[in-house]
């Protein structure tokens, strides 16, 4: 039997109709929502599947959405009788590892990334700015330009692929260096607010007492936490590096050569699109990586499993 790493989605994954299929095929799918819709008094079936998307895309709104829709798809994988080895999530999908691990309840993942989002919303509004992707140019000489302009990092997502955030006038002269310095394109983003950056300070202690207010017990598989690409050993350690994640680098490349280093070569995506099946491509081609998020890719999956 394999040993499958799921690697679960954050934000931006999003889309309107996502998780449709395995709640009209599987009653404990249907189950999953209704319960995720009593958690947090919101009418997620139909936020997920009827948006609209002007309204799923708020961040209050997409962070519980997209974490119910992960878990939907890995409901599925286990009535399917396949179950991790190992987990990790980008961003917010770490609370989606997290629970997956045995570390966080359904009641404490939702309750989690409901205030998450809806915090982080608000820092956006105190505190605006933006994101920009920068492609081909050394993490050195980015972090180079981010300490000279003000900018930060906040996705070290492959060698390729490094995702700067801050205020709008610090990530538009990182940007501009960036494009100087040699670097192929950079993209600035559609985002709503300076994720993973000093700006989200305010949703940072907003949020410290909500983590504070939930149990978090020992991973029962590896898991790898975003901020520091580590595995951490004990319940204990986790909740200050979620914390900490919220202004602090999410080190995706890090966390899966963390994870191939520790012989791990077969890795799932659950939850809606392929982001972290292309990014892992760029980070080893020698891996074997697949998706899960409805029934076409879940039968793919099954045949190569």
């Amino acid at each position: 039997m394999k040993k499958w790493v799921f690697l679960f989605p954050g934000q931006g994954s999003q889309y309107v109709g996502m998780g449709r299929e395995f709640y009209d095929n599987y009653s404990e799918v249907r189950d999953l929502f209704g319960k995720a819709c009593d958690i947090l008094k919101m009418d997620i079936a139909k936020l997920c599947f009827e948006g609209p998307e002007e309204v799923l895309v708020l961040t209050e709104n997409v962070q519980p959405a997209m974490t119910v829709v992960n878990l939907a798809c890995l409901t599925v994988l286990r009535l399917h009788e396949i179950y991790p080895a190992a987990a990790a999530g980008h961003s917010l999908g770490e609370y989606s590892a997290l629970y997956a691990a045995g570390v966080l309840s359904l009641e404490d993942t939702l309750k989690l990334v409901h205030n998450r989002g809806r915090f982080m919303q608000e820092a956006a509004i105190v505190e605006p700015g933006g994101m920009a992707a920068i492609m081909d140019l050394e993490e050195e000489k980015i972090r180079e330009i981010c300490h000279l302009s003000g900018a930060e990092i906040a996705n070290v997502n492959c060698v390729e692929q490094i995702i700067i955030t801050g205020p709008e006038v610090e990530v538009n002269s990182a940007a501009s260096m960036c494009e100087k310095a040699g670097a192929r394109k950079c993209v600035k983003l559609n985002v709503s607010g300076p994720w993973h950056s000093r700006c989200m300070e305010y949703a940072r202690e907003k949020f410290e007492p909500v983590i504070r207010g939930c149990e978090f017990k020992n991973p029962q598989i590896t898991v790898v936490n975003n901020v520091d690409g580590q595995i951490p050993e004990s319940g204990s350690e986790i909740p200050e590096k979620l914390s900490r994640q919220i202004c602090g680098s999410v080190l995706w490349r890090q966390s899966m050569e963390q994870l191939i280093g520790a012989g791990f070569d077969h890795f799932v995506e659950v939850g809606p699109k392929k982001v972290l099946r292309g990014l892992m491509r760029r980070i080893d081609r020698n891996v074997k990586v697949l998706n899960v998020e409805d029934d076409a890719s879940l039968a793919s999956f099954l045949q190569a499993n």
